[in-house]
């Protein structure tokens, strides 16, 4: 028998994405680290596991009733449990999303789409940074743009939210290339290239997670 492909995403399946993240960020911390070790503060993979890690007894202890509540949840306990850059920056995507989803219980991909572009242009705000910088926008960005040409086109969730994910593995692996300019890699100009965004890796991970429960 055929199952159905959800034409929503709805609240089950968004708390299964960020408890599906916190295990990805968990399971890679160590990479996410080392990558980190090469370009910056040697933080990110460790930081932001400690975040996950306090959000999930507060997912466990009072689920939220709506997207909002989720989002704003999540993105609360990051900025107040992560150090360094992570923590505000991931936070505020969080919290773009959750001011973009407040009082829904399902979104459409249209509603998703947007809610995602907030969150990008939050960080993006939030770290004065633009893509080409060797930062997490890099995976970001392109993901987007992948969930906004998907919207636009007609096509499914599921097939848009994978798109999405190449797109943010493909802009994550361009980062090697790149010449750092902001934050602590900012500060090694040009031995900054060759190596890969730690921010970049993690937002990838970030939209793997995303298919991975909206397709469950």
């Amino acid at each position: 028998m055929t199952m159905a492909v959800s034409t929503l995403l709805t609240l089950d399946q968004a708390c299964a994405w960020v408890r599906r993240f916190g295990d990805a960020i968990s399971q890679n911390k160590e990479y996410l680290t080392r990558l980190d070790a090469a370009i910056g503060d040697g933080d990110h993979g460790i930081n932001l596991d400690r975040g996950f890690r306090a959000v999930r007894p507060k997912l466990d202890a009072a689920p939220p009733t709506d997207l909002g509540a989720l989002y704003k949840l999540v993105g609360s306990t990051l900025i107040s449990t992560v150090g360094g850059a992570s923590g505000p920056l991931y936070g505020t995507a969080f919290l773009r999303l959750g001011g973009a989803l407040a009082g829904k219980t399902t979104a459409g991909l249209p509603e998703l789409s947007t809610a995602l572009t907030l969150a990008y242009e939050g960080v993006a705000a939030r770290g004065k940074s633009r893509r080409g910088e060797k930062t997490m926008l890099d995976a970001f960005g392109p993901a987007v743009d992948a969930l906004q040409d998907g919207t636009e086109a007609g096509r499914s969730l599921l097939e848009t939210v994978e798109a999405a994910v190449i797109a943010a593995e493909v802009g994550t692996e361009a980062t090697i290339p790149l010449l750092a300019t902001k934050g602590r890699a900012g500060f090694l100009g040009e031995n900054s290239i060759g190596h890969q965004d730690p921010g970049a890796t993690s937002t990838a991970l970030l939209f793997r997670a995303l298919a991975a429960s909206v397709g469950s």
